[in-house]
């Protein structure tokens, strides 16, 4: 059995670079092909027959998990766990990445440049998202089958907590929107959606 992984389809705010952490904006038309080429793909696998799918309760997570399950046309459970919603960045939620580096010069560069997300002055932090994240990871059985739609910074730290990846290489995974993440046997496989169907996705 698998927790099969995949990140919501295209937003608004992800075409323009707006991070949008506890807030939401909705799915592009493309975000909505990218879910319905998901779901297809995710019909194909065995795994997923009747799989249970799992979804952050945010708005682009859950309407993603919404056009998935319309694909696979099962009658497979679908719920929301919030330990999966997106990191906050407080009060830069909201903001794009560049009114974040006018804010906070540099803080996009050097060895922390792909940990910045955690060095918001009132956000959350990488010890409070990483046990929210691995306390549902601990939870999950595996003798079954599970479908995540999830977000960019919760896949990256998920994947990590899975194979054991040390923090500052876990948060340098790609988050591709052409991938289904396979999580079994202690390992991961990429499954990568038709091109045709999703493309390569935006933001």
């Amino acid at each position: 059995m698998a927790i099969l992984l995949v990140r919501h389809g295209e937003t608004c705010w992800n075409l323009e670079r707006r991070f949008q952490g506890r807030f939401d904006s909705p799915l592009t038309c493309h975000g909505e092909a990218q879910a319905r080429a998901f779901g297809r793909a995710l019909a194909a696998l065995p795994e997923a027959s009747g799989a249970t799918i799992v979804a952050s309760p945010q708005g682009r997570a859950r309407r993603t998990a919404e056009i998935i399950q319309g694909e696979l046309a099962t009658s497979g459970e679908t719920r929301t766990d919030v330990r999966l919603r997106e990191l906050t960045l407080g009060s830069w939620d909201g903001l794009t990445y560049a009114e974040i580096g006018a804010g906070s010069p540099g803080i996009f560069e050097g060895a922390g440049r792909h940990d910045w997300y955690f060095r918001a002055p009132d956000g959350e932090g990488y010890s409070a998202f990483a046990a929210r994240v691995g306390a549902w990871l601990g939870e999950q059985d595996e003798t079954q089958s599970v479908i995540v739609v999830a977000h960019g910074l919760v896949s990256r730290v998920l994947r990590g907590l899975y194979t054991g990846l040390p923090r500052d290489v876990a948060l340098t995974l790609p988050v591709p929107q052409d991938r289904i993440f396979r999580l079994a046997s202690g390992a991961i496989a990429e499954l990568r959606v038709q091109p045709a169907l999703v493309g390569t996705g935006r933001g």
